[in-house]
């Protein structure tokens, strides 16, 4: 089977061959900022949901702006922080072929780092965010302890809907399902 002739600009900016990486061809595509958005939408509603649910949760009133925004920030913090410490070592790092666009993102913030340190990289950064899933939970749970209201009831079943849900099946099925480095990524792996 003859490999498809590769554009020497595309092949000087992602500097290894998808094949070289997951073993066979892979055409890939490049996301229009549309198509980015779709992507980190679950993600942004997600966090959304959770500043409202700690906000709600919280009954002193400065607690409530302080707690929401700091969930928002943190999960700001988040991403930036995959931007910065994953990123880089992706190969697709400066193209438009990363599906969540984090990709062209992080080329404008950092330098390329070594493509074969991206599992390892990715396995160490990725628990960074993981408390952005059980923030809203916890301090949700507490609330509806001390009293029960079914609107924060309602936000956090939506939370749970969207973070559980919808978020891992939009990233399993679009972000990460069109991604040409799933083969090597540890958390398309455990799907």
């Amino acid at each position: 089977m003859q490999e498809p002739e590769t554009n020497s600009v595309e092949t000087e900016r992602r500097q290894e061959p998808v094949q070289g990486i997951c073993g066979k061809y892979r055409p890939e595509k490049e996301y229009t900022w549309r198509q980015e958005g779709l992507d980190n939408l679950p993600y942004l509603v997600m966090t959304v949901l959770g500043a409202v649910i700690v906000a709600l949760a919280a009954e002193n009133p400065v607690w409530k702006w302080i707690g929401a925004a700091g969930y928002v920030v943190y999960s700001a913090a988040g991403a930036l922080g995959i931007i910065l410490l994953v990123c880089p070592y992706c190969h697709l790092y400066d193209t438009r072929r990363c599906p969540c666009g984090y990709g062209h993102i992080a080329a404008r913030l950092q330098q390329r780092k070594d493509t074969s340190l991206f599992k390892q990289k990715f396995k160490r950064h990725i628990p960074l965010i993981v408390p952005l899933w059980f923030i809203p939970l916890l301090v949700g749970g507490l609330g509806l302890y001390l009293e029960f209201r079914w609107l924060l009831a309602g936000f956090i079943g939506g939370f749970m809907v969207v973070s559980f849900v919808i978020l891992p099946l939009v990233a399993k099925i679009y972000g990460c399902g069109h991604c040409s480095q799933k083969e090597n990524c540890p958390w398309m792996k455990t799907r």
